[in-house]
C-alpha cells in the first residue's frame, strides 16, 4: 500500500467520522428539545367553526374578532405577532 493510498485512507475515515459525530450532536440536540407547550385551537363551540377551514390564512383572519385588545379575550402582554395564529395554535 503507497503513502498516497494510507493518507485517502486516513483522510476518508477522518471525514466519516466527523459526519458521524455531528449527526449524534444533531440527534441527541433534537432528543432534549423541550416538549411543545403552545396550546391547540380549542375544539369548542366558539372554534369549531375554524376546523372546517381548509387555509390557515382563511381561518386567521377571524381571530381578531375576540382576541384583540377589548374584546372578549385579548392576548396576553408580551404574545408573539397576531397574525399567524395558526402557525403555532394548530388543529386538532
Amino acid at each position: 500500500m503507497t503513502q498516497h493510498s494510507k493518507q485517502k485512507k486516513k483522510s476518508f475515515f477522518l471525514v466519516n467520522s466527523l459526519f458521524v459525530l455531528i449527526l449524534a450532536g444533531v440527534l441527541i440536540f433534537l432528543l432534549n428539545a423541550p416538549e411543545e407547550t403552545t396550546s391547540f385551537l380549542p375544539k369548542d363551540e366558539i372554534h369549531l367553526q375554524f376546523h372546517g377551514i381548509k387555509s390557515k390564512k382563511e381561518a386567521e383572519k377571524f381571530c381578531l374578532e375576540c382576541h384583540d385588545i377589548g374584546k372578549d379575550a385579548p392576548l396576553p402582554e408580551g404574545h408573539p405577532p397576531k397574525f399567524r395564529c395558526l402557525f403555532c395554535h394548530k388543529r386538532k
